[in-house]
């Protein structure tokens, strides 16, 4: 069989994987996949490739090679009362400005157990993503509502659409929240299917009679009793109770955008303990903090407001040593962004702003910014955390995620000298803020490969709209290896009981 055909060599740059960098070229092929990684590819003792275009040399000296950043954590087309802000072509376009080649997005259903609703909604995403999408795409599911139809809708939504996760909320009452009995059914069938269930953990109860607490009793509208009825221990509580009921279930578990001290805790005890709880940070809540409610003008802080809110700084600091202690494997972004005009909409009333906050662009380079060039985090650390880990748990690593021989050629040049300034009026989402706006950041994507094609050159978009979409297969080896022996061992553990 002939060989691929070469189209990019990157020479003289510093490969950086999650586990190692070693000085080497990349040689990149019209497959769109990598056809070698070696100290001093020399081309022009490569097959005749005379019928194709020549070899394009790119000279990445004192640059790093990494694999294209994962985000698996964004909403692009989330409606607030009819609007949406960021759409997939600009937060598609966010995503490679910034060194990014694959998003994974939440299809949300309404609460509903109509047939065939999973399906449907997914159709829907993706018929918005496939005309525009700039960077690679994938999708996470959602439960908003069970019933026993769910448990082969689910199963539907995995064979048809490729979907290897399911996320559920336990805020939101009377929209998205679910209960106890839900979670626990959901759990259960997630892990029938080798999928892995994901939840927003905050206490949805405790938040709906804090909410009304602070309205009318407090009489605080402002943007202020956001976090004011969001405390602590109301997402603690839930990160706890979801990780018993993974513990008990043998589920695998991911704790999304976690932002507590106690939540940390609560993912170490919870590893300690054997239970495959996986935790996010995200990119905001590791670099600002709940002074942002405070000061300011109401848009500034409007503009702030997400849920889990901003957090003191003494929890700032408890998730950067989660990262540091392996606790916290991924940084994220949840971008879910309103221009000032939607956040408007709640002026009278804090629990009316649309939650949401962007930062897809942002991510990579504050994270190397605050991160790797203060000593925080090491090289291959950023790239763990940008990249590999999300490709392991959505089962897709070393495909993606790695800078090695046959893996996409979906790749980043990175510029640890370029420097730039974070505006509103530079960045490609819709946005007419940024919460990040004046933070200086050193270390720049230069060039971005997407499926082995330049999409970013010179720091400037070159290529648009050549994203694809990316089925996620179920069992991922980092999130299911092992439980079905520990299973073994329960049942066994269980007749020893039974037996007396």
């Amino acid at each position: 069989m002939k060989e691929a055909a070469a189209s990019y060599l990157i020479k003289n740059g510093t490969v950086v994987n999650a586990d190692y960098s070693h000085k080497a070229d990349v040689l990149v092929g019209e497959n769109g996949k990598i056809l070698k990684v070696a100290p001093d590819i020399d081309i022009s003792s490569s097959p005749d490739n005379s019928d194709t275009l020549p070899v394009k040399v790119i000279d990445a000296t004192g640059k790093y090679i990494m694999p294209g950043g994962i985000d698996p954590h964004v909403h692009l087309q989330l409606t607030f009362m009819g609007q949406v802000s960021e759409t997939p072509e600009t937060g598609t376009k966010c995503a490679i400005q910034g060194g990014t080649t694959l998003l994974i997005d939440f299809i949300i259903p309404p609460p509903s157990t109509e047939e065939g609703i999973l399906l449907q909604t997914y159709q829907q995403w993706n018929d918005k993503y496939c005309q525009a999408a700039s960077c690679n795409y994938s999708f996470h599911g959602c439960i908003t509502k069970w019933d026993e139809t769910m448990k082969q809708q689910i199963q539907q939504l995995q064979q048809e659409a490729g979907i290897n996760s399911f996320k559920m909320f336990m805020a939101y009452k009377n929209a998205l929240m679910l209960d106890d009995a839900s979670l626990i059914q959901g759990f259960a069938r997630c892990k029938q299917l080798g999928i892995l269930p994901a939840v927003h953990a905050e206490n949805g109860e405790l938040v709906a009679y804090l909410q009304d607490q602070v309205i009318n009793e407090q009489k605080i509208t402002d943007p202020q009793g956001h976090p004011i009825s969001r405390p602590v221990r109301v997402e603690a509580e839930a990160c706890e109770r979801a990780i018993s009921i993974a513990s008990q279930l043998n589920a695998p578990l991911m704790i999304v955008h976690n932002t507590t001290a106690a939540s940390v805790e609560a993912l170490r005890r919870g590893q300690a303990d054997g239970v495959r709880v996986f935790g996010e940070a995200t990119i905001i809540h590791l670099l600002l903090d709940e002074s942002a409610y405070f000061t300011g003008s109401w848009g500034h802080r409007a503009a702030h407001v997400l849920s889990p809110p901003l957090r003191s700084k003494e929890h700032v600091e408890a998730l950067w040593r989660g990262i540091d202690a392996g606790v916290l494997t991924q940084v994220v972004t949840d971008h879910c962004a309103f221009t000032t005009a939607q956040k408007e909409f709640g002026r009278q009333d804090f629990r009316k702003i649309p939650n949401g906050c962007p930062g897809i662009e942002e991510r990579m380079p504050l994270l190397w910014t605050k991160g790797v060039n203060t000593g925080r985090i090491r090289m291959t650390q950023f790239v763990a955390l940008t990249s590999t880990n999300a490709a392991k748990t959505y089962n897709l690593y070393p495909q993606k995620g790695a800078v090695a021989e046959g893996a996409d050629a979906d790749l980043v040049i990175w510029d640890p000298t370029a420097k730039k300034t974070i505006s509103a009026s530079t960045h490609q989402s819709r946005l007419d803020i940024n919460v990040f706006e004046g933070i200086e950041v050193q270390g720049l994507p230069e060039t971005v490969f997407l499926n082995g094609e330049i999409v970013v050159d010179q720091f400037k978009i070159v290529q648009t709209n050549k994203g694809q979409y990316v089925r996620l297969q179920p069992f991922a080896e980092e999130v299911y290896g092992g439980v079905e022996n520990q299973d073994e061992v329960r049942m066994k553990w269980m007749e020893q009981v039974k037996c007396g």
